[in-house]
């Protein structure tokens, strides 16, 4: 019985250490070759975004509270809490694509479509919010 059980441990314990080296805090991106901008539908997964974040053509918004933003938001997102964002129009590109993020979705939701009833075309809501974006694995700063 004790020379079958050895074998077993030092396989779990390899299996184990496999796991943990090919783990990691924050999730990639996926390979995406390149994602047509002009074909985002108005609502995009955390992948997606994740994906496109750093394309000169994307704009990123939040529109949390300022306590909910310190405590973590999508590196390199633009504040404007939803409250904000009526009176703060000519802040937001109209040549780019705007990607409009909160806690989980809902006021971000409401947010995009002030946005596009004030005439903006390029608006996309993220889907599950900064909650589905820490879920996924991918980093915040605080």
């Amino acid at each position: 019985m004790k020379a079958i059980r050895i074998p077993l441990l030092l396989a779990v314990a390899l299996s184990l250490a496999l796991l943990a080296a090919c783990g990691g805090n924050e999730t990639a991106a996926p390979a995406v070759e390149e994602i047509d901008l002009t074909t985002l539908p108005d609502e995009v997964d955390v992948e997606t975004v994740a994906a496109i974040r750093q394309n000169p053509g994307v704009y990123l918004l939040d529109v949390r509270e300022p306590d909910e933003y310190a405590a973590g938001h999508i590196p390199g997102i633009t504040l404007i809490p939803m409250g904000e964002v009526a009176s703060r129009l000519t802040e937001l590109p109209r040549d780019k694509e705007i990607i409009v993020t909160c806690r989980t979705g809902n006021r971000s939701s409401q947010i995009a479509d002030l946005l596009r009833e004030q005439g903006f075309t390029n608006v996309h809501n993220m889907t599950g919010g900064i909650v589905a974006w820490e879920e996924a694995g991918y980093a915040v700063e605080q």
